[in-house]
């Protein structure tokens, strides 16, 4: 739990800096609860490097490269969006292989490498609570993976989950915080009959250091509510990122580290990324 105090510690940091705070976005995994305007699209799309990524159900570790990660959210109201988010292609370099893992009798691998897409995520945010001077904005948001990546390259389960949440936003002064809270539902790979439900969580705060540019962090990560050992893939993560964000215009340009909590986290990742805003259809 070293990493977590220094996380917290980071974060105390971030909120004492000067300047305007904007809402969330990449390089960050927690969810704001501003909701895209209406007959908006939010469009994102990065690259990612893993370094010592864990897949716990077909036995993998290794260097993952994730190519071509993209979200669309769809404002399709004043108060709520439609939101897709996947990868075109997942690379990862093998280090290790453990043969004892629940599904390593199903890989299909000639050499030192495997790749498939990124499972698909679909999902909706609907804010039911404007923010005000004494209360932060609120939003429910739900979704789920699809299960696209295969057994067979080590990089799927071929299981679908299901997450609900809830995201808490406030701008004080000058700091935007954002608070998670929810749950997740991920079947086990291995027997139909059998799941493990999880506890969802994630902390950020952005900080504007001068125009267009600005300073983020957060925590964010799940906890396994199952006592002794879970079914493989659904063990407790978390994560520290941190990152800055670059905006001109309806554009912006981010950048990122991540540290990894866990022994299933990779050790550390770096991102980067562009986001783009614009208008795409009327609302009648």
């Amino acid at each position: 739990m070293k990493l977590f105090r220094i996380g917290v510690g980071v974060l105390a940091g971030l909120a004492v800096l000067t300047g305007t705070a904007t809402a969330q976005s990449r390089p960050l995994a927690t969810e704001d609860p501003e909701t895209v305007p209406a007959g908006n699209i939010l469009f994102e799309a990065g690259l990612d490097y893993d370094h010592g990524a864990v897949y716990p159900a077909s036995g993998l570790t290794g260097n993952r490269t994730r190519i071509g990660t993209f979200g669309f959210s769809f404002g399709v109201s004043s108060i709520a969006e439609i939101q897709f988010d996947g990868g075109v292609r997942n690379v990862l370099a093998i280090t290790t292989k453990n043969p004892a893992a629940p599904l390593a009798h199903m890989l299909e691998l000639t050499g030192d490498t495997t790749s498939d897409f990124e499972d698909l995520s679909i999902g909706a945010k609907v804010r039911f609570a404007a923010e005000t001077a004494g209360r932060p904005s609120m939003a429910v948001r739900f979704s789920t993976r699809l299960p696209n990546a295969s057994n067979e390259s080590g990089l799927g389960m071929d299981t679908t989950d299901f997450h609900f949440g809830f995201a808490l936003g406030k701008t004080v002064q000058s700091v935007r915080a954002v608070g998670n809270i929810g749950f997740g539902i991920l079947p086990d790979p291995v027997r139909g009959d059998s799941q493990n439900d999880l506890l969802e969580f994630g902390v950020s705060i952005a900080r504007a250091v001068r125009q267009g540019v600005e300073l983020v962090g957060e925590l964010n990560g799940r906890k396994n509510s199952r006592s002794g050992t879970p079914p493989a893939g659904t063990e407790s993560r978390g994560a520290l990122r941190l990152g800055s964000r670059f905006t001109s215009g309806h554009v912006r340009v981010d950048a990122g580290l991540m540290l990894g909590i866990t022994e299933f986290d990779p050790s550390w990742g770096i991102t980067g990324g562009v986001t783009w805003v614009f208008k795409a259809f009327d609302l009648k």
